[in-house]
């Protein structure tokens, strides 16, 4: 198999979890486990069916998720991540914590955490905790409340 080219490790990452839908999946998948295509497409709501089938298949193919076919009458076909597709959870959970505290002209129709003081405060001590463990050194201090648009 020939290896693709990618212009930094970023673009693997994106090439993977990259698109509309596939970081949305593959958060319905870790929060609520297995689900069927019907499942996925009702929680995403506005996902051409077309593109939901196309970004599960990536998906499939990179070995994030598992396609599990039920022999019935009509087939169903469930969804699953698998360990592989784990390792991707802090990625989504970085991803989460940063929309939750940026979210301000926002409606949130599928919220995954309580919009509390204490839930707040978590989010930005991971954020921080991570800003600081990244370096510091070379990006200077944690950014100012309000800043971020």
């Amino acid at each position: 198999m020939a290896k693709k080219t990618a212009l930094s490790e970023i673009q693997v990452t994106l090439d993977v979890i990259g698109g509309k839908w596939k970081p949305l999946i593959l958060h319905y998948l870790e929060t609520a486990g297995t689900k069927r295509y019907s499942e996925i497409l009702r929680y995403l709501e506005t996902a051409p069916k077309k593109t939901l089938t196309a970004q599960l298949r990536e998906l499939e193919a990179d070995k994030i998720v598992k396609r599990t076919v039920i022999p019935t009458v009509p087939v169903q076909v469930e969804y699953s991540v698998t360990e592989h597709g784990r390792s991707l959870f802090p990625i989504l959970d970085v991803m989460c914590s940063w929309g939750f505290l940026n979210m301000a002209g926002y409606e949130i129709k599928h919220p995954t955490c309580e919009n509390t003081a204490e839930v707040r405060q978590l989010k930005e001590k991971r954020l921080r905790t991570l800003y600081e463990q990244f370096d510091a050194d070379h990006l200077g201090d944690w950014p100012n409340e309000g800043t971020a648009k």
